[in-house]
């Protein structure tokens, strides 16, 4: 990974067989950001993408393998137990132009991923809601 910031905004580049979501948690940590907003696209061929069912209060996830494009990756950084929690949803579009998408569990660089993240001075913590089953914004 490597990037380039100005001001608060930091335009990133994760490289081939990087994991993207331990990438951008590691990336958080270094640059202290606890709040802020990302998105980006590239190309992956391994993701695992889940879909959160309301009434099991569960994720259900899948994996993904393949020549996919990341069409979008977008998603937000706040805290939970003041470490930076990542909330993240991919798009990828396939060699047949079908589209896949959910939250993002883990994606796995097979050419680049082009990201910016725009930081914002500040904290939102998120807790525990028991009664949806995720945590949420706590303000």
């Amino acid at each position: 990974m490597e990037f380039k910031k100005f001001n608060d905004k930091y335009i990133i580049r994760i490289d081939r067989g990087e994991e993207v979501v331990a990438s951008l948690m590691a990336f958080c940590k270094a640059e202290h950001i606890s709040l802020g907003s990302i998105s980006g696209l590239g190309a992956t061929d391994r993701v695992t993408i889940g879909l959160f069912n309301v009434a099991e209060k569960q994720y259900h996830k899948e994996t993904l393998t393949g020549d996919f494009e990341i069409t979008n990756l977008t998603g937000n950084i706040s805290t939970k137990e003041g470490e930076p929690y990542l909330h993240l949803h991919i798009t990828l579009g396939d060699a047949s132009f079908h589209a896949f998408g959910g939250h993002l569990n883990e994606c796995w660089i097979s050419g680049t991923c082009e990201l910016v993240i725009d930081a914002i001075d500040g904290t939102v913590e998120r807790t525990f809601n028991e009664g949806v089953g995720l945590n949420l914004y706590a303000f």
